[in-house]
């Protein structure tokens, strides 16, 4: 019999002015979530910023956790990783449906205005656009996991943290995330072979 396979939910506050605006309203510790395929959060995916400089150009986005907007200087992000097991069918239909998102990427743009209806509990749908928390929970329906109850276009990064699909894995600050160190680490060590 296979093992179920292993996705994360990666909640992040990089102290931006967009973040702090949100937990204004939400009170949460984090206010941006990413879909994540592995512990090392090599392969993590998002609705967000396209340019860590330009906070008004937003879409589909892979991102890199050691990126300036994540672990620049003036950064002490801080973040929870939950981790959330699912069968093999599941986990291959949320493969393809975020693929799909890959090979399309620039049709998607940020969902702004859903934020607006999140605030006044009304859905706001829009063709092509998402905010984060309702990226990550569109793809857990596509593999059959309803994590919140709620739909996609009403869900925050609480509710995901809330779910009763997913175990608290860790928190804390991102630069101390022991499986992205140790990748880093890794990274850099065969960087170094490659140049010398």
């Amino acid at each position: 019999m296979k093992r179920n396979k292993k996705l994360y939910i990666v909640l992040t506050d990089t102290g931006t002015w967009l973040t702090k605006l949100i937990k204004t309203y939400t009170k949460d510790p984090h206010n941006h979530a990413s879909l994540a395929f592995d512990e090392t959060l090599r392969d993590v995916y998002s609705f967000g910023r396209k340019e860590a400089s330009s906070p008004l150009r937003g879409g589909f986005v892979k991102e890199d956790m050691h990126s300036p907007l994540f672990m620049g200087e003036e950064r002490n992000t801080t973040c929870a990783v939950y981790e959330c097991e699912i069968g093999h069918a599941a986990y291959e239909r949320i493969v393809q449906a975020v693929k799909e998102f890959e090979l399309s990427e620039n049709e998607y743009k940020y969902n702004g205005i859903g934020l607006l209806g999140v605030a006044f509990g009304t859905k706001i749908s829009r063709s092509n656009a998402y905010f984060c928390s309702q990226f990550v929970s569109a793809m857990f329906l596509k593999g059959g996991v309803s994590l919140s109850g709620k739909c996609p276009e009403l869900t925050t990064p609480g509710d995901l943290s809330r779910s009763p699909h997913v175990k608290l894995v860790y928190t804390g600050s991102l630069r101390h995330y022991a499986p992205l160190r140790k990748r880093f680490a890794a990274e850099r060590s065969r960087k170094q072979a490659v140049s010398v």
